[in-house]
């Protein structure tokens, strides 16, 4: 099948589209033939090296955690899926190799869902990774409730404007983070104030609308910008953080609970966010879509920073090849 693989860590020159070998199927896996791989920060971390040292890598290294496609084939302990279904999934195996920028994935069955109806694939494979990080900070960690007050970092890239949606769908009210430029986009997705963190003070502002504090501080960044939020949480509200584990006494200061979450696949809050897309109460923002072999340009635009929402590449919509 083809692919976009490393055979050596490094910049965006070591990206190959070649052949590789079709991944072999479990007894309880499914194999995806792709049609849309969702692009995020962890691909080019991944191409310097740098997830070395928390996964085994088998080269060449396949880059790519998110597809959105048509189950080809299952293995015999499948049950809830079937060949032809259209399928979603955060394919996160144990080891580094197999990814998505490929024809073909081979998954858990429990890693897959049924694709949003509302969408095509190409959008639908920009969900699964960062909407399963939103899902599981708001729902699970800090269980986000109706009448809350929610802080949410960075609301307009691909994990916050995820975020900023689940909060809203579970009556929370929302502000967001965001270069000025951004603050319609995150209107639009249901903030109810918007914070230029490059203009301002984040915490003088949101105190200043908000002098008890917000309920939960949705943090992407860590360093100063977590240690600062605990100055905008009310005494015993909560804070979730992407980026580091929340150890230090600071955090637990006035009765706050901190939390940490690192993103495991699920098929079953996959089904929950394309019941949010399908039923209107979720979108997904998605700055530009790239072909399979453009996905050292897809990279690069991502590594500048500042996407609105989500990059994906459009891989195949042919029938099976021999791999």
């Amino acid at each position: 099948m083809r692919a976009i693989a490393l055979r050596e860590f490094g910049g965006n020159d070591r990206l190959e589209l070649t052949e590789v070998d079709d991944p072999k199927v479990g007894p309880d896996f499914v194999l995806i033939r792709v049609r849309g791989a969702g692009l995020n920060p962890v691909d080019w971390k991944l191409r310097e090296g740098s997830l070395e040292g928390r996964f085994p890598h088998v080269f060449p290294v396949v880059l790519g955690w998110d597809a959105a496609g048509v189950v080809e084939q299952v293995g015999p302990a499948v049950t809830k899926v079937a060949p032809g279904d259209e399928v979603f999934a955060y394919c996160r195996k144990h080891f580094v190799g197999e990814g998505t920028y490929a024809e073909y994935v081979s998954v858990p069955e429990d890693f897959v869902s049924r694709k949003p109806e509302a969408i095509d694939f190409v959008h639908a494979s920009a969900v699964p990774l960062a909407g399963l990080t939103a899902f599981q900070a708001i729902v699970e960690a800090t269980a986000v409730r109706v009448g809350e007050t929610v802080l949410v970092h960075g609301a307009a890239g691909g994990v916050g404007t995820f975020a900023v949606q689940i909060a809203r769908a579970r009556g929370a009210q929302v502000i967001g983070t965001a270069t000025s430029a951004k603050h319609e986009l995150l209107k639009d997705l249901g903030t109810t104030e918007e914070v230029d963190y490059s203009e301002v003070d984040f915490v003088e502002a949101v105190r200043e609308s908000r002098p008890g504090g917000v309920d939960v501080v949705f943090d992407l960044f860590g360093g100063e910008t977590l240690w600062r939020s605990v100055d905008v949480v009310a005494d015993g509200g909560r804070i979730v953080s992407l980026a580091d584990p929340l150890t230090d006494d600071h955090y637990r200061q006035r009765g706050i609970r901190p939390a940490y979450v690192f993103v495991r696949p699920s098929g079953s809050q996959l089904a929950e966010l394309a019941r949010l897309i399908d039923g209107g109460e979720m979108r997904v923002e998605l700055e530009a879509s790239y072909r399979l072999e453009d996905a050292a340009q897809a990279l690069e635009r991502l590594e500048g920073g500042r996407v609105r929402g989500k990059l994906a590449l459009e891989v195949s919509s042919g029938e099976r090849q021999a791999g």
